[in-house]
């Protein structure tokens, strides 16, 4: 063997495709053949990376993966830090700009639905606390609420206010981590620090009043697990007292930042009635200017003896979704104060057995989460575990606007475009 030969066993690059590998992707993907690339080529192979090793199964498919003059697929993630874990994006682009895109899902492989049909109704709350991992308390509140209505019960009036005090509580670090990971994806290190300190702040309150750190497990048919108690309280008032400098010090950093509202300001606009069409709810829908807020639409104990206003902005774009969260903060800062105005006295749980069994029947619940609608349908047949139990998690549906929004826009903006959305994929798998 001389010394130009080819080892034997040598390992092929995995670009390194040959002309009939090209072929038969490209004719599996119902696209035209077009001229093979030399074998050693810099970029032979890239245009085809992305090509499922398939037919196409839809009219949506077959328009995605055919490739017009200058144009080529990328991939970006799941192993992407930005794309939230393990969300891929299939970029189709022309040069530096996006002309189509596909959301691909299915990578947790959570079947927290499934699951959920084979566990007693007090366990289906410990199941679903992982789904939006950001907004444990909101993913507990609504199954709650759907088998209240089921088993025909209602939490006592003590118990509604310390759910809406700790679903505000987290709704309060859930918003402070998206502003953090918005700057974060477009490239600011500082606000995520300051987001996580913020998010520890709150989670100390809650471990303090629940045991646990992230999945609370805190809710319960008929009530919550626990009473305020004295730390949680002390720890309330501290917080309560800084909070709203710690919100004004991440808006100096980000609100009036130069590179910051260039990078935002008309990228990614949802008009008011895309939003509408697309099933577009929370923060995303209000930043579009729709005020439509569960809380006040369709209130569940106790915001109907609350004072507030859905907050709206006007744009629709990422910036005014950035301004949304800020404004919700200050919005859950008044809540609370409210809620522990007029938090009464008395039990916190309701005389439930430990094994449920409703009566037949089915149940709607929703709420509103920091991503927005977030509600549950269970059906029972009357035994200890539901018969079908669903749920609707607002990051699965707002994903959908992806494919509208970025056309036109930079790969550089796909991002920060993304991020303003707040997807959150425990939620989207599950």
């Amino acid at each position: 063997m001389t010394a130009t030969e080819p080892r034997e066993g040598r390992v092929r690059d995995p670009i390194d495709l040959d002309a009939a590998e090209e072929a038969r992707l490209r004719t599996a993907a119902g696209m035209i053949p077009a001229p093979i690339a030399s074998p050693g080529g810099e970029y032979f192979g890239f245009d085809t990376v992305s090509i499922p090793d398939r037919p196409p199964q839809t009219e949506r498919e077959r328009e995605l993966y055919t490739l017009g003059e200058g144009e080529m697929l990328v991939n970006m993630g799941p192993q992407h830090p930005s794309t939230h874990g393990v969300m891929r994006l299939v970029l189709k682009v022309r040069s530096e700009v996006v002309t189509d895109l596909d959301v691909v899902l299915g990578y947790l492989h959570r079947g927290i639905e499934k699951l959920s049909e084979n566990a007693t109704y007090t366990t289906v709350l410990t199941y679903v606390d992982p789904m939006d991992y950001m907004s444990a308390m909101h993913n507990e509140h609504a199954p709650a609420l759907a088998f209240e209505k089921l088993y025909g019960i209602e939490a006592p009036p003590r118990a509604q206010y310390i759910r809406a005090l700790v679903v505000e509580l987290n709704r309060v670090f859930s918003h402070g981590l998206m502003m953090g990971f918005l700057a974060l994806d477009i490239g600011a290190l500082t606000p995520i620090l300051y987001g996580f300190i913020n998010r520890d702040e709150v989670v100390e309150m809650l471990a303090a009043i629940s045991g646990q750190r992230m999945l609370f497990n805190f809710f319960r048919v008929g009530g919550v697990n626990w009473d305020v108690n004295d730390e949680f309280l002390s720890r309330l008032g501290a917080w309560h007292a800084k909070e709203l400098r710690n919100v004004k010090d991440n808006e100096a950093l980000l609100t009036g930042n130069e590179i910051f509202r260039a990078r935002t300001r008309k990228m990614g606009v949802i008009s008011r009635q895309q939003a509408i069409n697309l099933g577009v709810t929370g923060p995303n829908l209000r930043a579009s200017g729709v005020p439509f807020d569960v809380r006040s639409a369709h209130p569940y104990p106790p915001y109907h003896e609350l004072e507030f206003t859905p907050i709206v902005q006007e744009h629709g774009d990422v910036y005014d979704r950035y301004l949304q969260r800020i404004a919700e903060i200050k919005q859950s800062m008044h809540l609370i104060e409210q809620i522990m105005d007029k938090m009464p006295h008395g039990p916190v749980q309701a005389q439930v057995p430990g094994i449920i069994r409703p009566k037949p029947g089915r149940a709607y619940a929703a709420i509103e989460s920091p991503r927005g609608l977030y509600s549950v349908y269970a059906i029972s047949d009357g035994g200890p575990t539901p018969y079908r139990f669903r749920m609707r998690d607002p990051s699965f549906v707002s994903l959908q606007v992806m494919p509208v929004l970025m056309p036109g826009h930079l790969i550089a903006d796909t991002m920060a475009i993304m991020a303003s959305l707040d997807p959150i994929m425990g939620g989207v798998d599950k």
